[in-house]
C-alpha cells in the first residue's frame, strides 16, 4: 500500500524539523570538550532520559512487541535485572569516571592496568557498537522498504544521513537534546497505535488483554532454572544484572552520557532512574504486541504474519489511518535516529581519545581533536550503513532484538571482566592482557559450538572467563600493581 502524501509529509517534515532541531541545540561548539561532553553541564533528568532513547532503537520499537505476538511477555524479566544492574554500576562504576576530566570509559583501563589494555577494550566496544547498531540500521530500513518499495541499500543510507549531519556538526548536545524529545514521540507513536487498535478491536483493549486467548501472552515470570531459555526470571535477574553492568557501566555509549553531567550525583540519578523508565517502557511495547494478536485474531492480515520484526511494521503502513501512518513513523524513525546518533557520537570519541590522539600526541581539547571526532562520525556513519546494507547473515526468522543483544552482551562481559580485573589490589597489564585472552577463548567457544545456553547468560560466561584466568596470572606471576 503507498504511503498518503500526507503522511509523507509529516515524516518529511519531522525528520527535517529533528535535524534542524538538532543544530540548533549543538550551535556554538568550539572544542573537543564542547562537541563529544557538551561542555559537561547537562541537566541530569535530559541524560535520564536521553539514556532511555539511546537503547530504544527500531529493535525495541519493532521487534519487542512482535516477541509477544508470537510469545508472551517473559522479556520483561530481562529489565528487572536491569534495574539492579545500574545500581551497582551507578554506586561503583560512576565515581570512577570523576576522578580527573576523562572523556572516554576507557581512560580508566590506561590508568589503572596500561594503555594496551584500553586499546583493546576500546577497539572490542567500537567493532561491536557498530555492528549491532548497524543491524538496527537494517532494520529501520526494512520499514521503508516496506512503506516505499526501495531497495534495502536505500533505505539504509537514507536514515543514515539524516542523523549523520546533526550529529557531525552539533556533537552529542545535539544529540542527547535531540534524543529527550524523540522519546516522547516514539512513546506518543505508541499511544496512538493503543487508541487505533481500541477502537478497532471488539470490546476495546480491556476485552482484548482479559480474552482467553490473551492469558498465556500475558504471561511475565518464568520461574525453572534452565540455561538454555533465554527469558526465565534467573536469567533476567543475573544474566539482565550482568549485562546492564556492563552496558552502563563500562561501555563508551552510556559513560559518555556520564561525563556531560554537571556533577557525579547528577550522573548517578541519570543511570538509577534509567532503570524504572526502560522496565515501564518494555511494558509498552511487550503490551503492544499483546494487543496487536487480538486485532489480527479479528482483522486477519492479507498474508500470514510470520516473522517476528514484521508484525507491528505490517500494522503501522497497512492499519493505521492517513495522518496517523505520518505520526507513528516519525516515532519510529525517532527511536532509530537517537540510537544512531548516539552510537556515532560514542564511536567518535573512544576512537579518537584512545586511538589517535594517543598516536599523534595532540591535546584531548585541542582544535585538532574537535576536527579528528567530526571526521570520525562520519567515518563510523559510513561503517554502520554497510553493516545495514549487507545484514551480516541476520537470521531473518529470529526476532532481531534477542540476536543484537547476543552480540553485545558476549563483548561487554569481556569488557566488564577487564575493569574487574583493574580495579583489583593487584592488578597488572599482563594479568588483564591474559585475562583477555581467557574471555576470547570463551567467545570462541559459544559462536563455534554453539552450546545450547541462552544469551542473557553469554555476558556472565565470558565476564567469569576473563576475571579467572586474569586472577590466576595475578596470582603466578610477578611484579604487579598496586598503585592507585
Amino acid at each position: 500500500m503507498p504511503v498518503a502524501p500526507l503522511d509523507l509529509a509529516l515524516l518529511a517534515a519531522y525528520v527535517g524539523g529533528t535535524v534542524a532541531f538538532g543544530l540548533w541545540m549543538g550551535r556554538g561548539q568550539k572544542s573537543a570538550s564542547d562537541f563529544l561532553l557538551g561542555g559537561r553541564d547537562l541537566p541530569w533528568t535530559v541524560l535520564l532520559l536521553s539514556i532511555v532513547a539511546t537503547e530504544t532503537s527500531t529493535v525495541t520499537f519493532l521487534s519487542l512487541p512482535g516477541v509477544a505476538f508470537f510469545g508472551d511477555m517473559r522479556f520483561l524479566q530481562l529489565p528487572l535485572g536491569y534495574i539492579i544492574g545500574r545500581t551497582v554500576a551507578a554506586a561503583v562504576m560512576v565515581p570512577l569516571y570523576f576522578r580527573g576530566q576523562l572523556f572516554s570509559a576507557y581512560e580508566v583501563l590506561r590508568v589503572r592496568s596500561g594503555p594496551q589494555v584500553r586499546t583493546i577494550a576500546s577497539g572490542i566496544f567500537l567493532v561491536t557498537r557498530t555492528v549491532a547498531d548497524g543491524l538496527r540500521l537494517f532494520l529501520t530500513a526494512i520499514v521503508l522498504q516496506v512503506m516505499f518499495g526501495w531497495d534495502l541499500s536505500l533505505a539504509v543510507i537514507a536514515v543514515g544521513a539524516a542523523t549523520v549531519v546533526y550529529t557531525v556538526i552539533g556533537g552529542i548536545k545535539a544529540v542527547v537534546w535531540t534524543d529527550a524529545v524523540q522519546f516522547f514521540v516514539y512513546m506518543a507513536g505508541a499511544a496512538v497505535a493503543f487508541v487505533v487498535m481500541h477502537d478497532r478491536i471488539d470490546g476495546g483493549l480491556a476485552a482484548a488483554f482479559a480474552s482467553d486467548g490473551a492469558a498465556d501472552r500475558l504471561r511475565v515470570f518464568a520461574l525453572e532454572w534452565d540455561l538454555a531459555a533465554n527469558y526465565t526470571l534467573w536469567a533476567g535477574l543475573i544474566g539482565g544484572a550482568v549485562l546492564s553492568i556492563g552496558s552502563h557501566g563500562v561501555d563508551q555509549l552510556i559513560v559518555q552520557r556520564f561525563l556531560c553531567a554537571r556533577s557525579q550525583q547528577d550522573a548517578q540519578r541519570a543511570l538509577f532512574w534509567s532503570g524504572p523508565v526502560v522496565l515501564g517502557q518494555f511494558l509498552v511495547f511487550l503490551l503492544l504486541g499483546v494487543g496487536l494478536a487480538a486485532f489480527y485474531a479479528q482483522v486477519p492480515p492479507a498474508q500470514p504474519l510470520s516473522k517476528p520484526d514484521r508484525v507491528f511494521a505490517d500494522f503501522i503502513v497497512h492499519q493505521l489511518p492517513t495522518g496517523v501512518v505520518g505520526i507513528v513513523l516519525g516515532a519510529l524513525f525517532s527511536a532509530a535516529m537517537s540510537t544512531l546518533s548516539s552510537s556515532l557520537s560514542a564511536s567518535a570519541s573512544a576512537f579518537v581519545n584512545d586511538f589517535v590522539l594517543p598516536l599523534t600526541r595532540h591535546e584531548q581539547d585541542s582544535a585538532f581533536a574537535l576536527r579528528a571526532s567530526r571526521a570520525a562520525t562520519v567515518l563510523f556513519a559510513g561503517l554502520q550503513v554497510l553493516v545495514g546494507v549487507t545484514g551480516l547473515g541476520l537470521d531473518p526468522d529470529a526476532p532481531v532484538i534477542g540476536q543484537v543483544l547476543a552480540i553485545q552482551n558476549l563483548n561487554l562481559g569481556m569488557v566488564l571482566g577487564l575493569f574487574l580485573l583493574a580495579l583489583s589490589a593487584r592488578r597488572s597489564a599482563k594479568a588483564s592482557l591474559v585475562g583477555l585472552l581467557g574471555g576470547l577463548a570463551a567467545t570462541c567457544w559459544i559462536v563455534v559450538g554453539k552450546p545450547d545456553i541462552g544469551w542473557p547468560w553469554l555476558g556472565l560466561i565470558t565476564c567469569i572467563a576473563t576475571v579467572s584466568v586474569g586472577k590466576l596470572t595475578q596470582l603466578i606471576t610477578p611484579g604487579t600493581n598496586t598503585s592507585a
